[in-house]
């Protein structure tokens, strides 16, 4: 059974590092600006929903205030850009203010709220999420109100910045792509994404992820071991947060816009819950894959739809079932067969059933 576990596992691992190599190639596979728009949304969400899960999958911990800490991490870059030039120096400024805010507030909602039932403490989490948005669309004069602010960054990341020339003094092209800041912009948010990723799956192979997973399958017992329950969640709660944080500050960057609808909507916590669900908690790897799937339906959907309605334009009825515009309740469709087939998520039911085998 050790063995088939271990297959089920090299498979999504298998999975998963095709997705980084497609990830790492994008701009060259995918020379469009919407695909390297898309390939970049891919690599934040990857963190973001990987840090989500690190709460919900290896501790148990349901928190509606992820986003919050997202906005907190973009606000602060987009903020300090604004405010004081768009310097190496004022992202370092506000990733720092964002982690800070991030911080101040896990613990603070952490060690008030971790001691009561998860349905309380989610309810915290939601009112916190909720007053933050309030306060980002009505502090018009820091954040930009529902407008939001917009800001230039580093010079390094600007489309007119030449990475490489040719003889003549010309942006250099290799494979049709050119050397620009707009590439270095796609291999910042890549590389830091990665690495932040990197660090989450070293925090559940570290016995502090064994003591999440027991305090996850049974907390009472945990605590009579010895582990101080309320402290590690709290301290987990925090990790988190701060990932999170990252996370918006290197979306403000690549976007180069913060607004409420971009970094504080609640629907990104639904798109959150929804690749965790998809990929598969607990497992830190269906993070990737939740994330390339919700995302990839998104911004291709509506075109696959257009595509099958054009192409079913003789046959009764099924071309208006397939109009674009009714691409979310085929995503909704899709999204409950893949329950339906993927009890535990595309990454969990295929490591579970190589166990099983």
């Amino acid at each position: 059974m050790t063995q088939d576990k271990t297959t089920g596992a090299l498979i999504v691992k298998a999975i998963v590092l095709v997705i980084a190599a497609a990830l790492l190639f994008a701009p060259f596979l995918f020379q469009d600006v919407r695909s390297v728009e898309v390939a970049a949304r891919i690599c934040i969400f990857v963190v973001l929903v990987a840090s989500y899960d690190l709460l919900i999958g290896y501790t148990g911990i349901v928190s509606f205030a992820h986003t919050m800490f997202f906005g907190f991490g973009a606000y602060g870059a987009a903020i300090a850009l604004k405010q004081l030039g768009n310097t190496w120096a004022s992202i370092g400024i506000g990733a720092v203010a964002g982690i800070a805010l991030s911080l101040v507030l896990a613990v603070a909602i952490g060690l008030l709220s971790l001691r009561v039932k998860a349905i309380f403490f989610a309810m915290i989490t939601l009112a916190a999420a909720s007053v933050a948005l309030v306060l980002a669309s009505q502090l018009s004069q820091l954040t930009g109100g529902e407008d939001g602010i917009t800001y230039r960054t580093p010079d390094f990341f600007k489309t007119a910045t030449k990475l490489m020339t040719d003889e003549d003094g010309k942006v250099l092209r290799i494979a049709g792509v050119r050397m620009n800041g707009k590439l270095a912009a796609y291999y910042f948010v890549f590389f830091t994404s990665l690495a932040l990723f990197i660090v989450m799956l070293r925090i559940t192979a570290s016995p502090l992820g064994t003591v999440l997973k027991a305090i996850r399958e049974n907390e009472a017992r945990a605590e009579a071991i010895g582990y101080r329950v309320v402290s590690y969640r709290t301290f987990v709660f925090c990790i988190t947060a701060v990932i999170a944080s990252l996370a918006g500050t290197i979306y403000a960057i690549w976007l180069k816009y913060t607004g409420p609808d971009t970094a504080l909507s609640f629907a990104i916590m639904i798109d959150i819950l929804l690749m965790v669900v998809i990929g598969g908690m607990g497992t830190l790897w269906g993070a990737v894959i939740g994330a390339v799937l919700l995302v990839m339906a998104q911004y291709y959907l509506r075109d696959l739809m257009e595509v099958a309605s054009e192409a079913t334009a003789n046959i009764p009825v099924l071309p208006h079932l397939l109009e674009p515009d009714r691409w979310l309740l085929w995503l909704g469709l899709i999204f409950i067969l893949l329950v339906y087939f993927f009890p535990k998520g595309i990454a969990g039911t295929i490591m579970d059933k190589g166990a099983r085998t």
